[in-house]
């Protein structure tokens, strides 16, 4: 496949992830190692280019208008790729001119302010006509300092942190601080291509970057780095003809933008039309490729539809939510006046402003404290000690327990039966709702007859539920975005989030008749699986798409494009041939 041919079937690769990003990189790759344009056997091959660049540099350093480089004390490198046989490795202390900057003292008013720019690395863009910075230094501080006057047409590379490898090219004369080093090409080196270059080595760059959490690149490293060097007329062709490949992918940016701006109408009327009509058939419609809507987004407008009673018909043979809270009043007094549990301190109803829709026909308004028998805590970590812990023994539950709706034991944390007994008052029963009061908030999950009798843990609470209440239903209206947002507000802390349980308490919620409950859990079971079928099909789709957009640039970057090349570097880092 030729790179023409790439671009014609481009729609085949569109829906992979990032593939303009992918196939400006691969235009990159194939310019710097010769395989973009072909060679033309009537240029001056580079070796004589290098020997000139070489003679120069000697004369420029005897002159003193440039100063002698210190490269890694290396001799000889393997060169990264194959390059063609007309063109020569070199390094890019060879090539150039590199020298970095400096931060004038900041405590002195009389070094800012100039009239001279002054650049950072977070200014450097991969830009081609880099001009004016944020500041601008003195004349006073450039004498009084050690900095590099980069002139236009120079090439600025970042040296530090996360901006490692950014480059541009100057548009005006300029100085930098210590993390941009700047290089004037030798007489015979485009700085255009020398930018390509840099650009297309990036990945390099940072692999060979030291430090921890500030990773940096010093100038020994870079003017030691291996330089693939043309003949000056090819690179003036390379140059053009990625420029030209380049303003092609910019059109496929825009359109992918224009057409991501369509889908998202599209998608936009869509989910209109599935929160109108909630359906299988309307929720399938939200699934291409190319919309921006994604499988987590649909999920929470499911979860939003669901608590706000827009997922299933009303049944005005529904018993009314009024009679399922009177139940559940009943309920707790019952086991109040059997010591089963503590008195709750009653709350003022919820004001119709406190929530932001409108409850349904036989839905009433109630905090969460109406609906469940009580909540418990687990045991504060003071109750718990190393040596009531014990392998194989019962399982504690903590946050960390609490995965996609399921209770997960931790090994580490569980208890021996003695201590088990001691803390008998924290123990699971069927059908309680365990949830997370630390990080997630609305993490939940609902205890199965195989967790009854597990430990609640000290990051953890527990709502007991009363009899007829539909315990999926409660968990899933606490795992929905609007109480979510709720608990995510309420919660303390800094480092970590840490739910407040007399704010829980009061949370105002919308509650259905029973039926509707177990009507609207069955829907949202159902809406979801579908959303798990449809994603699987969806990943499998950008999958086939990035699998093939890699197969095709494994082929294009497999075979030169022309006819001889070459291993060979010509020129070690000190110069001195193979």
């Amino acid at each position: 496949m030729t790179l023409e041919t790439f671009f014609e079937r481009f729609d085949q690769f569109a829906d992979a992830p990032d593939s303009v990003a992918k196939i400006r990189a691969l235009v990159l790759q194939l310019a710097v190692q010769g395989k973009l344009i072909e060679q033309i056997p009537t240029d001056e091959p580079a070796d004589k280019l290098v020997e000139l660049i070489r003679k120069n540099k000697r004369r420029l350093i005897s002159e003193r208008t440039i100063g002698r480089q210190n490269s890694d004390p290396v001799r000889y490198v393997v060169p990264p790729f194959t390059i063609p046989e007309s063109w020569v490795w070199t390094s890019l202390g060879e090539v150039g001119d590199w020298g970095s900057g400096s931060t004038p003292a900041r405590g002195n008013h009389d070094f800012y302010d100039g009239g001279t720019t002054w650049l950072k690395s977070g200014e450097l863009n991969d830009n081609q006509a880099l001009a004016v910075s944020a500041e601008t230094v003195t004349e006073l501080a450039l004498k009084t300092g050690s900095f590099r006057r980069n002139q236009p047409g120079d090439v600025l590379f970042a040296m530090y942190g996360a901006t490692i490898g950014k480059v541009a090219i100057l548009a005006e004369p300029a100085v930098t601080n210590q993390a941009v080093c700047g290089c004037t090409p030798s007489e015979g080196v485009s700085n255009r291509y020398l930018f390509n270059y840099l650009l297309s080595q990036r990945a390099a760059f940072h692999e060979a970057s030291e430090g921890g959490a500030q990773p940096n690149l010093s100038k020994v490293k870079i003017v030691a780095f291996p330089f693939p060097l043309p003949p000056l007329a090819e690179q003036k062709r390379i140059v053009a003809k990625v420029d030209e490949l380049m303003a092609l992918c910019d059109q496929l940016e825009a359109q992918q933008q224009d057409r991501d701006a369509r889908h998202a109408v599209l998608a936009r009327a869509a989910l209109a039309r599935f929160s109108d009509a909630p359906t299988p058939a309307n929720l399938q419609l939200l699934f291409h490729p190319s919309y921006a809507i994604s499988p987590a987004d649909l999920r929470k407008s499911i979860l939003t539809l669901a608590v706000r009673g827009r997922l299933v018909p009303q049944d005005p043979n529904d018993e009314p939510a009024e009679a399922l809270l009177e139940s559940i009043g009943r309920e707790r007094l019952a086991a109040l006046k059997a010591n089963r549990l503590g008195p709750i301190k009653p709350l003022q109803p919820v004001e119709e402003d406190e929530v932001a829709y409108d409850v349904r026909p036989g839905w009433t308004l109630a905090r969460l404290i109406d609906l469940v028998m009580e909540f418990q805590t687990g045991p504060f970590g003071s109750s718990l000690h190393q040596s009531d812990y014990q392998v194989g023994g019962t399982p504690v539950i903590n946050p960390a327990s609490l995965k996609d709706g399921k209770i997960v034991p931790i090994e580490a944390m569980a208890i021996s039966p003695h201590t088990l007994k001691r803390l008998a008052v924290f123990r699971l029963n069927e059908g309680d709702i365990v949830m997370a009061r630390r990080g997630e908030m609305g993490r939940c999950a609902i205890v199965t007859n195989s967790e009854a009798g597990w430990l609640c843990g000290t990051g953890s609470l527990v709502l007991r539920m009363p009899t007829r209440l539909h315990a999926p239903f409660l968990a899933m209206l606490i795992g929905a975005p609007e109480a979510r947002e709720y608990l995510g507000g309420a919660s303390v802390g800094t480092t970590m989030q840490n739910l407040n349980q007399g704010i829980l308490a009061k949370m105002p919620v919308g509650v259905p008749p029973v039926a509707e409950q177990r009507r609207i859990v069955a829907k949202v079971d159902q809406l979801m699986a579908l959303v798990d079928e449809l994603e699987t099909q969806l990943a499998a789709s950008k999958s086939t798409a990035a699998n093939l957009l890699t197969a095709v640039v494994a082929e294009l970057t497999s075979f030169p494009l022309c006819e001889s090349v070459s291993n060979r570097w010509l020129y070690s880092i000190r110069g001195r041939r193979d």
